[in-house]
């Protein structure tokens, strides 16, 4: 995990890759949990015995669940230690590369495209995160996000 003291300090790093996270496993139980949170049980995603014949071979994680972790990609590879409190603004651009096979390992790739002192006082640092899915060639998915920082 990459360590910044302050905000400003993590500011410096416009136009860098900042930090790799740790590798997170995909199983059938959370894409199971994520169907029965959104009521999206399509069976590409919930049914391993049809799945097998289908276009992957196997089940696939959401687009969305790949897509929700990226809170979790950000928090386990970086940390600000005056930061209190951080909220998600939103997105500028998302794409889904690639499917996510059950049983995928992914990680976020972070690389921070711009950051701007708020008028509250806060910080937005704009991330291009890149997920990656282990022994694959190209990513899962892309997204641009926007995080919104206090001290």
């Amino acid at each position: 995990m990459k360590t910044f003291e302050t905000l400003a300090e993590l500011a410096t790093c416009v136009g860098q890759d900042v930090a790799v996270s740790d590798w997170l496993t995909i199983d059938q139980a959370r894409i199971d949990r994520f169907a029965e949170a959104t009521g999206d049980h399509q069976w590409i995603h919930v049914d391993p015995g049809r799945a097998r014949t289908g276009p992957f071979g196997t089940t696939i994680a959401h687009g969305f669940l790949t897509l929700s972790l990226l809170p979790w990609f950000l928090e386990n590879a970086l940390a600000v230690t005056e930061a209190r409190m951080g909220v998600n603004y939103g997105l500028n651009r998302v794409r889904f590369t690639a499917p996510v096979p059950v049983d995928s390992r992914l990680r976020g790739h972070l690389h921070l495209l711009g950051a701007e002192v708020l008028a509250d006082g806060g910080w937005q640092f704009t991330w291009r995160l890149t997920v990656e899915r282990e022994g694959a060639e190209r990513p899962v998915c892309v997204a641009e996000s926007l995080a919104r920082l206090y001290a």
